[in-house]
């Protein structure tokens, strides 16, 4: 088990590969997926499960004069279970720094590839100032400031699945703090770390994020 994403904003992402939007400052928005794509919750959906494509979360946080986003994808999986890299899945985050959620002032696009040898790689193109960053997976990789790392990490997400069934089907509360449905599984994840001087920022910043699978939109 890899070392626990730790954040101080967090949001959830809408079924479908796409991201909710995450004010910075402010209020963030108030979906929640992890897991709950329309393959594996809607008993009339016929496709199976996109793991390499379906998000989990997006979180995002200002800190110490940097912006740090995450993106978690492919989880819950059994701690023994490596990595899912695919490259033919491109994960997209959107970040305006004007204020206007409806405008993308920057496009952060990442994928993933092999070399000769199938060893996994990443890169991500689009960073402020930085342009591309790409080198091997499970390593910080970093230039002008901006760090990019991609990788196998535990699980962020806290729920007791537990008491929520037995609340619903009791009426009375029965969730219990120390009880997590996610506990000793991973998510794989990409984490962006950047330098809020390196965005032209004139208003709050905004982050939302999507996938899309080469050879047919999600």
């Amino acid at each position: 088990m890899r070392k626990k994403l730790s954040v101080l904003l967090a949001t959830g992402l809408l079924v479908g590969g796409v991201g909710a939007m995450i004010m910075i400052p402010g209020e963030s928005a108030q979906t929640a997926d992890h897991l709950d794509p329309p393959s594996r919750t809607d008993p009339s959906a016929t496709s199976t499960p996109d793991r390499a494509a379906d998000i989990a979360d997006i979180y995002a946080w200002a800190e110490d004069g940097n912006l740090n986003l995450i993106m978690t994808f492919a989880g819950p999986a059994p701690i023994d279970q490596p990595a899912t890299y695919d490259r033919d899945v491109l994960y997209r985050f959107f970040v305006s720094d004007d204020g206007d959620p409806l405008n993308t002032e920057n496009l952060i696009q990442v994928r993933f590839g092999f070399d000769s040898a199938g060893n996994p790689g990443v890169q991500a193109q689009g960073l402020p100032v930085t342009g591309t960053l790409s080198g091997p997976v499970e390593t910080n990789l970093t230039r002008d400031g901006s760090t990019l790392r991609a990788g196998l990490f535990d699980d962020p997400f806290f729920f007791d699945l537990q008491g929520f069934m037995e609340t619903r089907d009791t009426g009375e509360i029965r969730f219990m703090e120390d009880r997590d449905f996610f506990a000793n599984s991973n998510a794989t994840a990409i984490v962006l770390q950047i330098p809020l001087a390196n965005f032209a920022a004139t208003g709050a910043i905004t982050v939302w994020g999507d996938t899309r699978r080469f050879g047919g939109q999600l």
